[in-house]
């Protein structure tokens, strides 16, 4: 089997990696901010194991395209290159409309109250929406479907456990002026 990958699939995976990467900066800042004002840690069994599935995902679309030889399909390609933007562009409206109480693990300060504003006026949790169309998108650019499977499947059973211990979490905080309890 030979390695053969795209020299614009490798940056674009890249790229994702770097944002990835500017993700985890913003998530330790907003993580000091809410631990200074009695922020609770909660799901910390799962964390490592997305940690590991979503790193696992960047390796595994390189490693997938590289080897299987399979060549750039504009008719699939170019569309999921599209998803992976627009799951970016979500990503950064949930980061962006979550301010500070935006992390990676699932941190809730006593007192405030859930965001319902942004894309959480259409739905309770678009960052796992964001997750899921990248993690089936950014494979499929560049024909790995055994790596969009596999991380669909994994991340499917990761999202059950990872919004439970969300909502347990949120369901702490106090309702949002004029809405009932979650």
């Amino acid at each position: 089997m030979s390695w053969q990958l795209s020299s614009w699939y490798l940056l674009l995976v890249l790229l994702v990696a770097v944002e990835r990467l500017a993700e985890l900066v913003v998530a330790r800042r907003n993580l000091r901010w809410s631990l200074a004002r009695g922020g609770v840690v909660s799901g910390r069994g799962h964390y490592p194991w997305m940690v590991l599935l979503h790193t696992g995902l960047l390796a595994a679309c390189l490693a997938e395209a590289g080897l299987s030889g399979r060549p750039f399909v504009p008719a699939l390609g170019w569309p999921m290159l599209a998803l992976v933007l627009a799951a970016q562009a979500l990503r950064w409206w949930c980061i962006t409309t979550l301010g500070p109480q935006w992390n990676t693990q699932v941190v809730v300060v006593p007192g405030l109250t859930a965001v319902t504003g942004g894309p959480y006026r259409f739905l309770r949790h678009p960052n796992y929406v964001a997750v899921a169309v990248e993690g089936a998108a950014l494979p499929l650019v560049h024909g790995a479907w055994v790596t969009a499977a596999v991380f669909t499947a994994c991340n499917a059973v990761l999202m059950a456990v990872r919004i439970r211990c969300e909502d347990a979490a949120l369901a702490a905080l106090a309702p949002a002026p004029g809405r009932a309890p979650a």
